[in-house]
């Protein structure tokens, strides 16, 4: 059933400000500032769109706080907020309900060990999942369908596990963890040893401990420590194919983008925030607060809150002054072979005389 919400009703879930707008108008649903119709409600959060709210047909706009009404175009209603941005999930969860319901039980096709710690009118458990013996589930867990539980794996409260995710023996979830499709929790760390010109396996026999409110994106992998533990701090939000190596921590509320690899006992600050692409070498220390740029290869340890950027990472302005130099080669190799010819021909001219 479509859902529709007065002005002031939207302005009172948002906790905006509404300004330049009938309270009784009635919106019907929600889009870009591009493709907004009239009904819609959209959002402002990126400067870089402010141009289109001169041409979007959207009924109403939540905007910054201190967004100048002249800079939209005239009849469009705006929500001021603080946080535009967030504000707009609220809308979102208004109009467009989760996905999947939460339905608990066991489906018939779920194999589930006889000793797993659930209560089954509190835990779903979708078709062809696994979980081993000796696991523990929390109240309101979602297991989704084809997800692996290893033994002993312990989960919090109301994590989601999603489709043919993996965590392996003994790693331990806190509350409210989210897991995407194809992610791997605890396979073994790169280990090897060079014996006699053959590359041994070394044990990993520690674990992965994630703590609570961590999201983890699909077909990324957290490798289980040598000994000890590789530790998710709380709030952490990684993204698709991320490759987290064993024994690194990272502290509360990293940042963690697509294709970014960071290798074996690194450790992370809180707030760290990582660009897509970013590497980063083994054993390092990052301090609190700092933030990599897309693609920096991070190749010694940085304590200094800031941002930095380049291969080998440097402070923001320091590496952009670096990334820049290759560009300008082409002109200087032009410049340094008008020079030779300029002085070849003085050279030649000094012979004839």
């Amino acid at each position: 059933m479509s859902k529709s919400i007065t002005l002031q009703k939207l302005t009172e879930l948002v906790g905006g400000t509404l300004s330049d707008g009938n309270p009784e108008s009635v919106i019907t649903g929600l889009n870009s500032i591009v493709e907004a119709t009239t009904g819609d409600v959209t959002f402002l959060g990126n400067a870089r769109y402010l141009p289109a709210l001169k041409t979007t047909r959207a009924s109403v706009a939540l905007v910054p706080e201190d967004l100048d009404a002249t800079q939209v175009q005239e009849g469009l209603a705006l929500i001021r907020h603080k946080n535009p941005t967030l504000a707009f999930s609220y809308v979102i969860r208004f109009f467009c309900p989760p996905a999947t319901e939460f339905v608990p039980g066991v489906h018939a096709t779920a194999t589930v060990a006889a000793d797993v710690v659930f209560d089954p009118q509190k835990v779903s458990i979708g078709p062809h999942a696994v979980i081993e013996s000796g696991a523990q589930l929390g109240d309101g867990c979602a297991i989704h369908a084809g997800v692996y539980i290893g033994r002993n794996v312990k989960l919090g409260v109301c994590c989601v596990i999603h489709a043919n995710a993996v965590i392996k023996e003994y790693c331990i979830l806190g509350e409210r963890v989210i897991l995407h499709s194809g992610s791997v929790i605890g396979s073994d760390g790169f280990g090897y040893e060079l014996v006699q010109g053959r590359h041994q396996k070394i044990d990993q026999v520690g674990i992965v401990q994630i703590d609570d409110d961590v999201e983890i994106g699909s077909c990324t992998t957290i490798d289980r420590a040598r000994f000890g533990r590789t530790w998710i701090g709380e709030g952490c939000k990684i993204d698709n194919l991320v490759q987290i190596g064993h024994n690194c921590t990272l502290g509360k509320h990293c940042i963690i983008v697509s294709q970014t690899g960071i290798s074996g006992s690194t450790r992370l600050g809180r707030y760290v925030t990582m660009g897509g692409q970013v590497g980063v070498a083994g054993h390092l220390e990052i301090g609190d607060k700092v933030m990599f740029f897309a693609k920096s290869g991070v190749t010694k340890s940085i304590l200094e809150a800031g941002a930095y950027t380049g291969y080998p990472a440097r402070p923001l302005m320091e590496g952009r002054k670096m990334l820049s130099l290759p560009a300008k080669i082409p002109d200087l190799l032009e410049r340094v072979r008008a020079l030779e010819k300029k002085l070849a021909a003085l050279e030649g001219g000094t012979v004839h005389s």
